[in-house]
C-alpha cells in the first residue's frame, strides 16, 4: 500500500491546501492529513476545529484519513507505516525551507518528500494570510474552502 502523510497546522486549512491533496489523490492508496500539534505555537483555531474542517471538507473520500500528532513527523509516519510526505512548494522560499527538512527526514528514514508545485491560482495563499484576513475582519471566502466559513 502507498501510504503518505500530508502534515501542517492547518490553521486553517486552505484552497491551496486541497489542491494538493485533490492532486496527490491518484498517486497514493491513502493519504493521512496529519494536523500538528506544537504546545509552543499559538493557532488561531483550536485543534478540534482544525479536524472539523478538514474531516467536513472529504466526507466521502475513502482514501484520505484525518489525524492529529504531536511528535516529529517521520516519528508519526513510522507508526503509521507510511513512506511518503505530502509537501507544497508556492515558490523559492518554500523550496529551500522544504529541502532541507526532506533530507533531514531522508537522513533520520527511509521516508520520501514528494513535492507538488502549486497551482497558478492558490499559489499566492498562505494559512498565515488567510488569519490575518480573517482578524481585520476582511473577505477571506475565495481563500478557503466551504468547510471553512464562519458564522
Amino acid at each position: 500500500m502507498r501510504r503518505a502523510v500530508f502534515p501542517g497546522s492547518f490553521d486553517p486549512i486552505t484552497l491551496g491546501h486541497v489542491d494538493i491533496i485533490q492532486r496527490s489523490l491518484p498517486l497514493f492508496d491513502e493519504i493521512i492529513i496529519a494536523v500538528g500539534v506544537n504546545a509552543d505555537k499559538k493557532y488561531m483555531f483550536p485543534l478540534d476545529k482544525r479536524l472539523e474542517f478538514i474531516k467536513n471538507l472529504f466526507p466521502e473520500e475513502s482514501k484520505i484519513k484525518v489525524e492529529q500528532y504531536s511528535s516529529l513527523t517521520v516519528d508519526f509516519c513510522r507508526q503509521k507505516k507510511a513512506d511518503f510526505i505530502v509537501r507544497g512548494l508556492r515558490n523559492p522560499a518554500d523550496f529551500e525551507f522544504e529541502k532541507a527538512i526532506a533530507q533531514v527526514n531522508r537522513e533520520l528514514s527511509s521516508i520520501e518528500t514528494v513535492f507538488f508545485l502549486t497551482a497558478a491560482q492558490t499559489s499566492f495563499i498562505s494559512s498565515s494570510m488567510v488569519r490575518e484576513i480573517i482578524h481585520h475582519g476582511g473577505d477571506y471566502t475565495k481563500l478557503v474552502p466551504p468547510s471553512v466559513m464562519l458564522s
